[in-house]
Parts: structure tokens; sequence; C-alpha cells
């Protein structure tokens, strides 16, 4: 009998414009000519979100305790490291479609979805075609609309036979 899980993960990071060496990533991909965001890591918060969202699947959570270690004690500062932390407690289960909803000012996502997807899918291990992701200012109702930063939201699912 087939088992489905639903995980949704949530990440947000504020605008670092005093920091000019560090690059913003969204979904491992480069949007040259923005601020990047704060964190500790590379803050990029489509990878965070995602990594939420199989923790909200697997009941282990990676950003907290577990990423910190691996940030501020190991020096691994790629969150492509820590979603593939958490695909490590899948087992059983396999992705098997990904939602992301992208709120913000700034950048323009919609230029680069298709390398979003493909850089996501890769590092899923799933088709690009099982991979929406869409993006909206808010209406400038929040401050990611605003543009203050960008808050990401993660839908992933998940199954197993």
């Amino acid at each position: 009998m087939m088992k489905i899980k639903t995980g949704l993960g949530q990440d947000s990071h504020k605008f670092d414009k005093r920091n000019s060496t560090k690059k913003l990533l969204l979904g491992n991909v480069l949007f040259e000519g923005h601020p990047s965001l704060k964190g500790n890591s590379d803050a990029d918060v489509v990878l965070h979100s995602l990594t939420n969202a199989i923790s909200g699947i697997t009941g282990k959570n990676i950003l907290g305790k577990i990423a910190d270690q691996m940030c501020l004690e190991q020096g691994i500062t790629d969150s492509r490291v820590y979603l593939k932390e958490a695909c490590k407690y899948l087992a059983p289960y396999k992705i098997s479609s990904v939602s992301i909803s992208i709120e913000c000012l700034t950048p323009k996502i919609s230029d680069k979805i298709d390398q979003m997807k493909k850089s996501i899918a890769d590092l899923l291990n799933i088709s690009f075609e099982d991979i929406g992701i869409t993006a909206t200012s808010g209406e400038g109702l929040s401050d990611f609309g605003k543009g203050l930063g960008i808050q990401v939201l993660s839908i992933i699912t998940a199954t197993s036979n």
C-alpha cells in the first residue's frame, strides 16, 4: 500500500546591504546585482525552505542545531549540504513533487525560474517537471513585498510503497 506524506517548509531572511562579498543565491542560482541575505550560511532561503519541508516529512530538524554545528563549528556555509543532510532521513520515502512560493519585491524571479527548477531537480534527484515555482510581491503588504528581504514557502510531497 502506497503511503503519502506532505511537508511544509518556510524560511525568510533580511537583505544584508552592507556585505558586498556575499552573493544572493536562490535555489543555488546566482542573482547578480542584488544584495545578499543575512545569515551565517549562504542564506539561500529557497534551499532552507526545502530543507524545512523535508524535516516536516522526516521529523528530523536539520536547520537549527545540526546546521548550526555544520556552519559554526565545521565552517560549512553551503545550503546544498544542509539539504542533502535532510534527504538522508527520507527513506523509505521518495520526493514526488515540490511547490515553492517566493515572496519579495526584488529580485524579479520569473527570468530564473527554469534555472532554479533545474538546480533543485538535480539536488533532489527528481524531474524538472515535478517542481513548480511561483513568485509574488504580495502587493507590498509585508516587509518582503516592501523590499526588506525574501520569504519562501515550500510544500513537498513524498511517497513510499
